[in-house]
């Protein structure tokens, strides 16, 4: 691809992903927020400490808050997922843009959030214990690096196997290679277990629930936008082809 190309690819990779997260943005907003406030009030209710004046107010981190940070978010990953999308196309089989924008959306998610947050889910507020967030946090971060190094490696094994198997068997090779070193880190990796007695399971499970639909909702909606801006870019209509040839052909039978 010419500089151009990439250009206007990273430009819609941007735009789509703000459209994800508007969307997603929604659904944080009512799904999550919810959530939220309850966990808050649990916290409150069971917290012998009191006074302290808040930096940010809750409205505030709810509204303008969470849309600066879900939105930001949203357009970070779509001109990083564009890039991504720019040195994929054609190298990972014989897909389309459509094809090749799904893929990606669809690994994006399973590799930076599903994988990772099935071994360190997210957490409301009132679970966890505030000395290990430091800890929670590096290794959740080590585990989508992790996660994601190791997809790129399943990947470049894939397309090594595949003269030799053929690319279903190379494909399914690559992918149990993939599970089975992540199920390695799964088990080396230290796990946490702080939620209290006290804390209703119904609200725990709803909160990651939400959290992993908002991660849903960005990645479905980015990659079948971006699909879509792509496939108009790259692929000529076939309409716009025949209505170019025309003049030509015209031109050349009066020469004649």
């Amino acid at each position: 691809m010419n500089s151009i190309s990439v250009r206007a690819l990273l430009v819609r990779g941007m735009l789509a992903g703000l459209a994800a997260g508007a969307l997603a943005l929604a659904v944080a907003y009512f799904l999550g927020e919810s959530r939220v406030d309850a966990s808050i009030a649990l916290e409150e209710a069971h917290s012998h400490e009191h006074g302290g004046e808040e930096l940010v107010s809750r409205t505030m981190q709810s509204t303008a808050g969470l849309a600066t940070g879900v939105l930001v978010f949203g357009v970070a990953i779509g001109g990083i997922a564009a890039l991504v999308f720019c040195y994929a196309l054609g190298r990972i089989g014989r897909f389309g843009p459509r094809a090749t924008a799904a893929l990606i959306a669809f690994g994006a998610l399973l590799t930076v959030y599903v994988v990772p947050f099935l071994k360190y889910p997210a957490n409301p507020p009132a679970v966890g214990n505030p000395d290990t967030i430091g800890q929670r946090t590096t290794l959740f971060f080590l585990m989508v690096a992790l996660s994601v190094l190791l997809a790129v490696a399943a990947v470049i094994l894939g397309k090594r196997l595949a003269p030799r198997l053929g690319n279903w068997n190379a494909s399914i090779a690559a992918s149990a290679a993939y599970v089975l070193v992540i199920g390695l880190a799964y088990a080396f990796l230290p796990s946490f277990n702080e939620v209290g007695k006290d804390f209703p399971a119904s609200l725990l499970w709803e909160f990651r629930l939400a959290t992993l639909a908002v991660q849903a909702t960005l990645w479905t909606t980015f990659g079948l936008v971006f699909g879509y801006l792509t496939e108009r870019l790259l692929v000529p209509k076939a309409g716009a082809v025949t209505a170019g040839d025309g003049p030509t052909s015209h031109t050349a039978a009066a020469a004649s």
